[in-house]
């Protein structure tokens, strides 16, 4: 086989991946955790096996959309650190892409954050500490860059970042999990709220010379 027609297959596969992960978005858009991969098959008009063959099992898909959504979520949270305006201000920005993105598609987070509560008999759930916590640990890591990069946290700098980077997204994704559940004030409150408890330390924090800012 020439290399011509490996890519030619290559790129066919990666066509039909990108499908049948758009197919799973509908499905888990509409279902939630409950989202089965029947359902999924069913969306994409193929069958089980044939999903199976290009993800191994439901593990292997909730990986492939957990990493699809986890990169457009990141991408967000970039744009909006590195918007114009003061660093209170993109603070806010960044607390605020994040609880958009988790209100916008609940179904979509729910799905990722909390899979365990769709399972059902013959299509067993996930363990959410299993899958969950390495989203989790991404964006931290994530972060952490950010933080690095842009702010001069004295000596030991690196551990600083990261400690702060996963306690920010700790944070976050505990005050959104309980605020779309229960949905005690509105997201702009929520959003100064947890500025507020971030802004001291930020706020007394230079930025790092050479850096890009923050």
């Amino acid at each position: 086989m020439d290399t011509t027609q490996r890519t030619d297959q290559q790129r066919s596969a990666d066509r039909r991946r990108r499908e049948l992960l758009e197919a799973a978005d509908r499905v888990v858009l509409r279902d939630g955790p409950q989202a089965s991969m029947n359902a999924i098959a069913a969306e994409a008009g193929i069958t089980k096996p044939i999903l199976y063959r290009h993800f191994g099992d439901k593990g292997g898909l909730y990986a492939a959309l957990a990493k699809r959504h986890t990169d457009a979520l990141l991408d967000s949270l970039r744009a909006a650190l590195d918007a114009p305006g003061d660093r209170r201000e993109r603070v806010e920005a960044t607390l605020d892409t994040y609880l958009a993105a988790i209100e916008a598609r609940p179904q979509v987070y729910r799905f990722l954050m909390h899979p365990a509560e769709g399972s059902q008999a013959g299509d067993q759930g996930f363990d959410v500490g299993k899958h969950s916590a390495p989203l989790l640990r991404r964006m931290g890591e994530e972060l952490a860059k950010v933080i690095e990069e842009r702010l001069d946290l004295g000596p030991n700098s690196r551990q600083l970042a990261r400690v702060w980077g996963h306690g920010i997204v700790g944070m976050m994704h505990a005050a959104g999990d309980w605020w779309l559940g229960e949905r005690p004030c509105s997201r702009a409150e929520l959003v100064r709220s947890l500025a507020d408890l971030l802004w001291g330390r930020l706020a007394a924090a230079g930025d790092k010379a050479g850096g890009p800012g923050f």
